[in-house]
Formats: C-alpha cells, sequence, structure tokens
C-alpha cells in the first residue's frame, strides 16, 4: 500500500493570504517572487507562496505500512487526508523528531495536497525573479535534485524547493511499494 497525495477537490481550503493574492498576476508581471521561508537545522528554504495552502503545529498523524521513509504517515485536515513529507529525512539528513514545535506547510502541487514537516516557519519573502541564481551542480545528489535555485536575501542563502520534482516520485510511483506478482509477467499500469 501506497499513499498519494490528497487530491483537491472544488472546495477550497481557506487561506490567510486569500486577499493579497489578487494582486499576483501583477506580481508576476514585475517579476516579483514571494515565497515562505522555513528551516531544517540551520539551513534555510523556501517555497512558492502561492503553493502554500495552510501552515499548522505538528500534530498526531496517523502512520501507514510500507511506505518510503520520508513519508510520515497522513494528517486528517478536515476530512482530507493529507500526507505528511519529512523534507529533513527527503532531503537524505535523517529523520526529524517531531515535537510540538515543528510545523506541516500544507501546500498544493497540481491538484493534490500535502504537509511538510519543518522545524519552523521563518518569513515571508519578496525578491526579484533575476535574483534566483541556478543551484550549482558539482555532485548530483538527491538533495540538489529537488531545489529550483538559490536566493541570497539580507546575506542568507534561500534554498528555493522545486515542489513538483520533490514530490515527483510520490506521484509518479504510487505503486512503487507493493511487490509485483511473482507468476505474473504482465507489467502493472
Amino acid at each position: 500500500m501506497n499513499i498519494e497525495p490528497a487530491l483537491q477537490t472544488n472546495s477550497k481550503i481557506p487561506s490567510s493570504h486569500d486577499n493579497e493574492r489578487s494582486g499576483a498576476d501583477d506580481r508576476a508581471s514585475s517579476g516579483r517572487v514571494e515565497s515562505i521561508s522555513f528551516s531544517i537545522g540551520d539551513e534555510q528554504y523556501g517555497v512558492d507562496i502561492m503553493a502554500v495552502r495552510e501552515i499548522k503545529g505538528w500534530s498526531e498523524i496517523t502512520h501507514l505500512p510500507k511506505q518510503p521513509d520520508y513519508v510520515r504517515g497522513v494528517l486528517n485536515l478536515r476530512g482530507v487526508m493529507v500526507p505528511i513529507i519529512d523534507l529533513r529525512c527527503r532531503f537524505g539528513q535523517g529523520k526529524t523528531e517531531a515535537t510540538a514545535l515543528h510545523v506541516v506547510i500544507v501546500v498544493q502541487v497540481e491538484a493534490r495536497l500535502v504537509g511538510l514537516l519543518a522545524d519552523r516557519v521563518l518569513d515571508i519573502l519578496s525578491f526579484e525573479a533575476s535574483q534566483v541564481q541556478p543551484v550549482p551542480q558539482i555532485a548530483r545528489s538527491s538533495r540538489v535534485d529537488f531545489l529550483s535555485g538559490l536566493v541570497t536575501i539580507d546575506g542568507t542563502m534561500i534554498a528555493l524547493v522545486d515542489l513538483p520534482n520533490l514530490l515527483a516520485e510520490q506521484f509518479n510511483t504510487k505503486h512503487a511499494a507493493e511487490p509485483e506478482p511473482a507468476a505474473s509477467g504482465k507489467a502493472k499500469n
């Protein structure tokens, strides 16, 4: 059994940023980018503010068997089962020992809701798209594959998370944890 991120239906999860989003087209045409910054350990990351649907404190989740280590389980968010991704683990830095001080950033990727477990939310960042630098490809590592770019703000480097790439394995291999039938020579569709 493998958990697939919750599909977003026509019902919308209210967001405190809805009123601010009315000017999103104006910002995009001017080259402005807005991100929510958060930390994992001493490192800072950012996700596109337009993908963020909710930020909530850590609460108990339901663990599911046969999941990748970085999938902590699911959270019931007003009747919608949302998979929780441990970003520290996904970035290859070990499993997060979640406490009440940790946060879950609920993001929408395509039509799916996913919760990202992080240490804490830091700020809302606004910067020019031209400030974003490419991630150096010195060595291919899974962590670098999940980043869309780097931006320096007030002397602090922020690694921008590429949400579709971060979750691509989860979306594309929803049956990866299920064993193939031994007697069957047919591939699953």
